[in-house]
């Protein structure tokens, strides 16, 4: 092969008379990359990002001869690149910890002598607020204002910290809180597919590329804007002007041919993708999609496949530029000069998709004909776990055995709820929210949804006393079409009202059920229901009071609202009795898909979104009235229980301390298959009992405004004893008890997981982790990692990891280890083993390393192979330093002495 010099492909694009510079994909191919073309799209925009910043360091030419040998090698060869993202985004659960790390790497830059003011993001930073607002009020007109209310009293401290960020940060911007989720904002509005940045006295444009602190940035792989979710570690690296480190991936191909079926939407389409892929296996993996059923979906429909890709495992899920990418672009309200570059570049760069032409190549293909998609939900725990709607009824009394132990006898009790005239029982739908950001970038099933109410209401149909329902939209936009099409009042007559604008129930911000129902739901230990439109059911997620969790699309929503049972078969049985007392059933308030798509074209308009993005950063009057004191370190309060100076950078030196052997290292816990970061570190309600409420009340903090550990990521005092706090957790070391407990030893005491580790680091003892499959599934929450680093923990041993944090637990460094032959099912562990493991001064990507283990029971000595999932030359050194944030601020410390 040839070789490659990078500035020879730069050419001009002359677009409606304005001049761009860009990285010439086909001048590559004739200067020595042979046959690129015929790269999937995704990875053509990995290989543009290498041509354009090949410095002979980060990237060299190495890098780009093994994008084309990927051609024929598909991935299966393992070699590490650099990819920088054209800017970053953030929600603000993962985003307020990660403004506290670099305002105490400012500190920390400080004491070792240098400028604080090198702490500064180098790329466009987006935060957007969506995450905090809570379902405190629902079901009347006055709920919105309610909730925001609320929201404000509870978390003005963290407010006005990423107030202080935004003044204090360069290329650091905030959308305040009630504008939308940050995934369909940046879908609406921040992205541009094309990015444009002047530099060597020229405009140069390239794709627009992005990682987020959220695992759902995914989303905007459907206007083909390749970005995914990563540990708010990684984020502030990419902040700081450091490429994320990646092994070349593979690319899976999703043929998708024909057309959706009357009856059918995207949330069905998106269930049966996540289904397919899950088996399929595509965990660390590009999904890419193509053929000519691209042609029968809207982009809508596209984003919202794509925003599901870390329900399915894969890194992203990649759409090509087609023309519903330019359409949406103009109907979005996007600048007419960028419309028609992205149109230009797309086709310059062979990123633009006809219908009819050539695949690509691909690591491996399967196919959906989109005419086979049924009604369908997803549950009752993992969003991989479809269940077709003819069969839910029956699935669900299967699950009441399987999953929750409930027999025969006792599945169909029912339980007096005070001061009320009805009853509860297991299957009983409590929770009935539109929510989250998987559908509400979709209008077709917001359409759907309001025209189920509609028709529902004219039926005669209400929906079921012990339900509460919630509408938290994506945007201020979907309220303006649900207005304009005469569906918000049918809504609201069935409580679905508005509650907020942002991420509510989905991340566990459900709200508290009314007292007399969680009451009788803890009293009779019902296995209380949630029907959600968002993509995650992991369990004790939603809500502490229920336990099966449903998703659905937003018209399902509804009619599990009315009809108030997963025990109804609504494709065949009455979802309940209208007007003169006769039955409705589903079909008889289902819109048809032309009924749908017409009043879509009728309301969703242009001028909607330009009117709601045009002064995007201002907030309200609550928002403007936050006072923020200026300064470029921040004045910590060492009262407040939101937000703290965090331990990790104390005692840093410019050089790192050698790594030590793991030696006798205790066991916290024995975790099973598909422990999620929910698991890990639960994102919603705070109990009194537990460490974290119990820290809360010795801080004078009431229990009403515990908020949640989502909003206390401020604190590490909150997150350490959050870790492990998940209410449906089972550690195999206590198998009886539900919750964040172990036994300490050798005294064998059974108490909390924070409590034992504190002990463990009392007496100087290192502690390990030991899991199944899956390990860190979900959502790319950072805190699953540093709460593991900071109660002690050395290594986490498991049978396989997901991808975001398996990297986040090396940004954080804790070591991740894999077992090679056997699980720890065949070893027989109790809990009162003794770990060693030797060697690691020597430790490199993907090393085998032996585990030592003592059995105290015996005295007997076991070792088994491991494979150390350190995966590149970078991480190594991100390892080395003790995570990625004391190996950035070294260097940054170093470069300014």
């Amino acid at each position: 092969m040839a070789s490659i010099d990078s500035l020879k492909t730069r050419r001009d694009l002359t677009v409606g008379g304005k001049t761009y510079a860009y990285y010439s994909l086909p001048a590559a191919e004739e200067a020595g990359l042979a046959g690129i073309s015929a790269l999937p799209v995704s990875m053509k925009v990995l290989l543009e990002n290498l041509l354009r910043n090949e410095d002979g360091v980060s990237v060299g030419e190495a890098d780009l001869k093994a994008i084309a040998a990927w051609l024929v090698n598909k991935g299966s060869v393992e070699h590490e690149i650099s990819f920088r993202p054209a800017r970053v985004l953030m929600q603000d659960f993962t985003g307020v910890p990660a403004v506290v790390d670099l305002a105490a790497m400012r500190d920390a830059m400080t004491k070792l002598g240098a400028n604080p003011e090198k702490i500064n993001p180098l790329n466009p930073v987006d935060l957007v607020i969506d995450h905090s607002v809570m379902v405190d009020y629902f079901g009347t007109a006055k709920s919105f204002g309610e909730n925001v209310e609320r929201e404000y009293e509870r978390n003005l401290e963290r407010y006005r910290f990423l107030r202080w960020g935004s003044s204090a940060f360069n290329n650091f911007r905030v959308v305040p809180p009630g504008t939308g989720i940050c995934h369909q904002v940046n879908l609406e509005h921040l992205a541009q597919t094309v990015w444009t940045a002047v530099a060597d006295g020229a405009e140069i444009a390239y794709p627009d590329t992005v990682v987020g602190t959220d695992s759902h940035t995914t989303m905007v792989n459907g206007l083909s804007v390749l970005g995914w979710g990563v540990g708010g570690i990684e984020a502030e690296a990419a902040m700081l002007g450091q490429p994320i480190p990646m092994l070349i991936p593979e690319v899976i191909g999703f043929k998708l041919t024909g057309a959706l079926p009357e009856g059918a939407t995207a949330t069905d389409l998106v269930l049966t993708v996540t289904q397919m892929l899950r088996k399929k296996g595509v965990v660390g993996k590009f999904v890419e999609y193509f053929g000519e059923g691209l042609a029968h979906l809207t982009l809508e429909d596209q984003a919202t496949i794509a925003n599901m890709a870390p329900e399915y495992g894969a890194t992203c899920g990649f759409f090509p530029i087609t023309r519903a990418t330019i359409d949406y672009l103009k109907a979005t309200g996007r600048a007419a000069d960028r419309v028609a570059l992205v149109e230009a570049y797309a086709k310059a760069q062979g990123f633009w998709h006809e219908p009819g032409a050539a695949d690509p190549v691909f690591t491996d293909t399967l196919e959906l004909d989109l005419a086979s998609v049924t009604p369908s939900l997803a549950g009752p725990k993992r969003p991989q776990d479809r269940v077709l709607l003819t069969e839910s009824a029956a699935k669900f009394k299967e699950a009441l055995e399987s999953e929750f132990s409930k027999t025969e006898a006792t599945a169909g009790l029912r339980f007096p709820v005070q001061g009320e005239d009805y009853t509860v029982g297991n299957g009983d739908v409590v929770i009935a929210a539109i929510t989250s950001c998987t559908n509400t970038s979709n209008p077709s099933v917001l359409i759907a949804a309001g025209l189920v109410a509609k028709n529902a209401v004219a039926k005669g149909l209400k929906v079921q006393p012990w339900v509460k329902t919630s509408l938290a939209p994506g945007s201020q936009v979907v309220t303006d079409y649900l207005a304009k099409a005469g569906l918000t009042k049918p809504l609201d007559a069935l409580g679905f009202n508005l509650v907020g604008y942002g991420c509510t129930t989905c991340i566990g911000n459900s709200g508290p059920l009314a007292e007399p129902i969680s009451k009788a739901v803890t009293d009779g230990d019902v296995v209380a229901v949630s029907v959600l439109s968002g993509n995650r059911n992991f369990e004790g997620r939603v809500n502490p009071d229920v336990r099966a969790n449903y998703l659905a699309s937003p018209p399902l929503v509804v009619a599990y609202a009315l009809a108030g049972s997963m025990n109804i078969d609504l494709a065949n049985e009455p979802i309940g009795k209208g007007k003169g007392n006769k039955d409705v059933y589903l079909k008889d308030i289902w819109p048809t898909n032309e009924d749908i798509a017409a009043l879509q074209r009728k309301v969703v308009t242009e001028k909607m979104f330009e009117t709601r993005y045009k002064d995007v950063f201002k907030g309200d009057k609550n928002w403007q009235g936050i006072k923020v004191a200026g300064g470029q370190t921040y004045a910590w309060d060492i009262g407040s229980t939101y937000v703290q100076n965090p331990p990790y950078f104390e005692g840093l030196t410019m050089e790192p301390e050698a790594i030590t052997d793991i030696v006798e290292a205790r066991v916290l816990g024995i975790f099973g298959d598909s422990i999620t970061t929910d698991h890990i570190s639960p994102a919603g309600n705070i109990r009194k009992t537990s460490p974290a409420g119990e820290y809360l009340s010795q801080h004078q903090v009431s229990q009403a405004d515990f908020n949640s550990y989502g909003a206390r990521r401020g604190n590490h005092e909150v997150m350490m004893r959050g870790t492990f706090a998940n209410i449906r957790i089972r550690n195999k070391i206590t198998p009886d008890i539900e919750g964040g407990v172990t036994k300490h030893f050798p005294s064998g005491e059974t108490m909390a997981i924070y409590d034992a580790a504190m002990r463990y680091k009392a007496e100087g003892r290192p502690m390990v982790i030991f899991a199944g499959k899956e390990y860190g599934t979900g959502s790319s929450r950072d805190w699953a990692a540093k709460g593991t680093k900071l109660l002690g923990v050395r290594a986490v041993i498991a049978e396989s990891f997901e991808r975001i944090h398996r990297s986040n637990l090396v940004g954080m460094g804790v070591l991740p280890l894999q077992f090679i032959a056997e699980g720890w099912q065949r070893l027989g562990l109790t809990g009162d083993e003794i770990v060693t493991i030797r060697d690691l001064e020597d430790i490199a990507p993907r090393k085998q390393i032996m585990v030592e283990l003592y059995r105290a029971s015996d005295g007997k000595i076991a070792r088994f192979p491991v494979r150390c999932r350190i995966d590149t030359p970078t991480e190594l050194e991100y390892f080395k330093n003790g995570g990625v944030l004391n190996y950035v601020l070294r260097n940054l410390a170093k470069a300014d002495a």
